[in-house]
């Protein structure tokens, strides 16, 4: 079993409130010739925060008009929170007085530790120490602060908008510039926060800490997150999962694609697995919303925060144009969202309901007629609200961004119809707006004034977000069932004696999986040509002569297999020349190894290799000679479920070849996948000494599914 650890072992989910909920605050390092100084203090006392804020300045006086205390010892009282603006030789120090005084949180926004280099990185270690031993929870360093809005305390070192909207949606990032961006965006969306938090350097406090505190928070329903790095993987799947198990959304924006990872394996999976697909795995099976951009990012959480979990994935839109039909068609497909054609039932009041000249058909376009009948919109809503093949409703509505040529109370009056029927409605129903356009002042206080919900902003990242919503769905309804028992987890460790670095070519390889349930093609190892010829005789022609030893890991690569051999003779050369290529690879254990010769079949690589941060990563894809021409693959990281496993062979690109393309024998997919999970279990219980085990080819002939070869290196 995996042990969860913090960066800090002993902070507790507690100690995380008690930091983003204090009662009193203390500003360290205070002066007025400081931007990040005065916008700490301006956003405490913009956002009324209801308890004292006091200030330090080694030279007192006064301090953004208030008293400033020469010391944090000073203090008529201790404070909840400090903020720590001093420089970065006196931060240490300035700890030690901290925790003299009292005082159990801190945000350091001090720079000048591990983000420069060795040294201060090494600094950074002993201020971890200090916060440690003295029991203090340290946000930062290198950081900005965070923004309580449920609370209304915003203790952070930009200045912030007048109003940043109240709501569910939690924010943890990796980057303290790209906040203001997001508040901006949260304005402008009209997408209410809970919390928004800059972590800076993570000394203490980390992400993953800042998402368990948001999973456990009643006033959160969605989590968005920038990640720039995760710094406990163990930690971070484990809030994930309960993240889904709970209904609470994780959208992120992950940034860094790089093929680092591909290093860490000798074999061909190698070419599989890079730390984005680690990472495009991780956060599948944990059910973790990737996006590719800092708008989908908001319009994917304002949407989720708006909607919970969806009933399925067939939608009803209901739009005035018929333009915008045909880009939400092209969208959704993109998107995989299904939009059914509704029942002859449907068609037959949207017929009473709408113009003669109206095509009821779905996306549904109620014509420009509108602007003659503005209720056409509901009335047509109602008449698709029961189709039994829609899940929930698209609406293509939106707020007007001023009050330019109508009358505000024209506005009132439409907005205030729709969101009455929109909640009396007995499906979902998400109003969607044309293009991506801000939520204004005007705009806002219309929605005060009708409870309009707002609509989510422009086509194509509305699209975007109902697909990945209708996804996360998917994944939260089936984590509610349960879990699926992994034989593995069991299963006694496999102990071996191997010697750091080594490698099993096929021989010992394929003795291992054969000894734990793996099927393997028979195999005799020879070191004569005659002897060779005796084993062709005794497992019938055509054979496979491969060369034998542990000491080349690629055979092919030199001329080391021979295929299709049909006589004696053809087995003594075939022999001879694996057996010279050996030698000449520079080889001292040679012998040859004779298979029989398998008929044609699917043949796919299943490999697992060792990723640095992972784990065992599991990659399933197209095998022989195409797996580094296609890199058609599926990845899992360990443990792994048999429908996991079946779900990702389906997710290949060539997986239309199991259905027997071309005149080929159909695959068995639940063979497949009962081999594929075998091999994950194994390689769970070889534990960490095995860096990568690859089978390649794994041959598929309808439910006959056998390993042809493999290649085991150990750490």
């Amino acid at each position: 079993m995996t042990v969860i650890q913090s960066l800090a072992p002993d902070l507790t989910s507690e100690r995380v409130r008690q930091l983003f909920n204090p009662t009193s605050i203390v500003l360290v390092g205070a002066t007025d010739k400081s931007s990040w100084s005065r916008a700490f203090y301006s956003n405490l006392v913009d956002s009324k925060f209801p308890g004292p804020v006091q200030l330090v300045n080694p030279r007192g006086g006064e301090v953004h008009g208030q008293k400033a205390y020469t010391s944090v010892g000073e203090l008529p009282e201790p404070a909840d929170l400090a903020i720590v603006m001093v420089p970065t030789g006196a931060v240490l120090g300035m700890m030690e007085e901290i925790a003299d005084a009292g005082i159990r949180s801190a945000v350091i926004l001090t720079s000048g530790f591990g983000e420069v280099g060795e040294e201060g990185a090494a600094l950074e270690e002993q201020l971890r120490t200090i916060a440690r031993e003295r029991e203090i929870t340290i946000l930062g360093p290198n950081g900005n602060g965070f923004v309580n809005v449920a609370a209304g305390i915003m203790p952070y070192g930009l200045p912030l908008a007048d109003e940043i909207p109240s709501g569910s949606i939690g924010i943890v990032l990796q980057s303290g510039a790209l906040a203001s961006s997001v508040l901006r965006q949260s304005l402008v969306r009209n997408a209410g926060l809970s919390v928004l938090v800059s972590m800076g350097n993570e000394s203490m406090l980390s992400m993953t800490d800042v998402m368990e505190y948001l999973v456990e928070d009643d006033d959160t329903k969605v989590i968005l997150l920038f990640i720039e790095s995760v710094r406990n993987p163990a930690k971070f799947r484990e809030v994930a999962r309960r993240a889904l198990q709970a209904g609470k959304p994780i959208v992120a924006l992950k940034v860094g694609r790089s093929e680092g990872g591909a290093a860490v394996a000798k074999a061909h999976t190698g070419s599989l697995v890079g730390d984005d697909g680690v990472i495009d795995a991780v956060f599948r099976q944990t059910g973790v919303i990737r996006v590719d951009s800092l708008e989908d990012l908001m319009v994917t959480g304002e949407l989720l925060s708006r909607t919970g979990p969806f009933r399925g994935r067939r939608f009803a839109f209901v739009t005035p144009s018929g333009g915008a039909c045909e880009v939400i068609a092209d969208r959704a497909e993109d998107e995989g969202i299904e939009i059914p054609a509704f029942s002859p039932e449907t068609e037959l009041r949207l017929r009473e309901v709408l113009p003669d000249f109206a095509n009821v058909h779905n996306p549904l376009d109620v014509t420009g007629y509108l602007l003659v009948d503005n209720r056409l919109l509901i009335n047509a809503l109602g008449a698709v609200e029961h189709d039994p093949e829609i899940d929930q409703i698209v609406v293509m509505t939106e707020l007007p961004a001023d009050n330019v040529n109508v009358d505000r109370s024209v506005h009132v009056e439409r907005l205030t119809a729709q969101a009455e029927f929109f909640a009396g409605m007995s499906k979902p129903v998400i109003p969607l707006a044309t293009a991506m356009i801000d939520v204004t002042e005007f705009g806002r206080g219309l929605m005060r004034d009708t409870g309009f919900p707002g609509a989510i902003s422009g086509i194509h990242h509305g699209l975007t977000a109902l697909g990945h919503a209708a996804n996360w769905s998917e994944a939260y309804w089936e984590a509610q069932k349960p879990a699926e028992v992994d034989p593995a987890d069991d299963a006694a460790p496999i102990e071996l004696d191997v010697r750091p670095g080594e490698v099993f070519g096929e021989r010992r390889s394929a003795a291992l999986l054969a000894e734990h349930g793996i099927p393997v093609v028979p195999s005799a190892d020879v070191s004569t040509a005659d002897q060779a010829v005796e084993a062709a005789e005794a497992v019938g022609y055509p054979v496979v002569v491969k060369l034998g030893s542990d000491e080349i890991e690629h055979k092919s690569d030199i001329g080391g297999v021979k295929l299709g051999l049909k006589d004696a003779d053809a087995v003594r050369a075939a022999f001879e020349a694996v057996v010279q290529a050996g030698r000449s690879a520079g080889a001292a254990d040679v012998t040859a190894l004779v298979q029989p010769m398998r008929p044609p079949g699917t043949e796919l690589i299943v490999g697992l290799v060792r990723d640095p941060q992972w784990g065992l990563v599991l990659a399933v894809g197209l095998g022989g000679i195409w797996v580094e021409v296609l890199k058609d693959s599926t990845l899992h990281v360990l443990p792994v479920s048999r429908q996991q496993v079946k779900d990702g062979l389906l997710s290949l690109r060539a997986a239309k070849i199991f259905a027997g393309a071309r005149g080929t024998e159909r695959a068995d997919l639940d063979a497949i996948a009962d081999v594929v999970t075998r091999v994950a279990q194994l390689g769970v219980r070889l534990g960490d000494r095995l860096e990568s085990l690859e089978i390649n080819p794994l041959s598929v002939r309808g439910d006959q599914v056998e390993a042809l070869d493999a290649l085991i290196t150990w750490v």
